[in-house]
């Protein structure tokens, strides 16, 4: 469904807002290893005064999805343990994370499941990076997205669901590269634990020959 004008208007507001409240999730970055600016890089916010419908939703993470033509979506993730994790807004389809990074990037990109290793792979490594929300919301379309590229790098959980998720777009697209991360592990926690270059020499040895 296309959003109207005013719904962009809405939801470019609504981020803009919740993005001056950033620091209030200093602590929860800090979990994932990410700092205050680098969340700011991704226009991420904090619910603190709520848009209206948005009620259900203070306290949590914001996390704007941001196309060339303006903001299209907002997820949010909870900081403080409540369950569920992620909350999207009611009839919002789910859509590419950092998508706007597919008309700069040059000969190759990479591919994660969800937002914080999206974030992580592009802040930590400065390597292009988008970030699918859940290795079941990979859309047709969006191998014609990626064709152009060279190379494209998926960056797999460390388990089953996880290598279904890179064979499915190899099957779809013939320049795939799957690193898996090690077991239990996803782009953010092993980055945590072994460092920014561990990942990034493995996605060095895909595109340099």
């Amino acid at each position: 469904m296309r959003l109207s004008n005013s719904q962009r208007q809405f939801l470019l507001q609504a981020a803009t807002e919740y993005a001056k409240h950033i620091n209030q999730a200093a602590d929860y970055l800090a979990t994932r290893g990410l700092s205050v600016d680098e969340a700011r890089m991704f226009h991420l916010g904090v619910v603190d005064n709520p848009y209206p419908g948005h009620e259900g939703y203070k306290g949590k993470l914001v996390i704007p999805y941001i196309t060339p033509s303006g903001v299209v979506d907002l997820r949010f993730r909870s900081i403080r343990g409540e369950d569920p994790k992620y909350i999207g807004l009611p009839g919002a389809k789910t859509t590419m994370f950092n998508a706007q990074v597919v008309l700069t990037a040059n000969g190759y990109i990479c591919v994660t499941e969800g937002e914080i290793d999206c974030i992580t792979v592009a802040a930590k490594t400065g390597h292009p990076a988008i970030g699918i929300p859940g290795a079941n919301n990979w859309k047709p379309y969006y191998t014609k997205i990626l064709d152009d590229f060279d190379t494209v790098i998926v960056l797999a959980d460390g388990d089953s669901p996880g290598l279904e998720f890179g064979k499915k777009i190899s099957r779809e697209l013939g320049n795939v590269n799957i690193i898996q991360m090690p077991e239990g592990h996803d782009v953010n926690s092993i980055v945590l634990q072994e460092g920014a270059g561990w990942l990034d020499e493995r996605i060095r040895k895909c595109f340099i020959r």
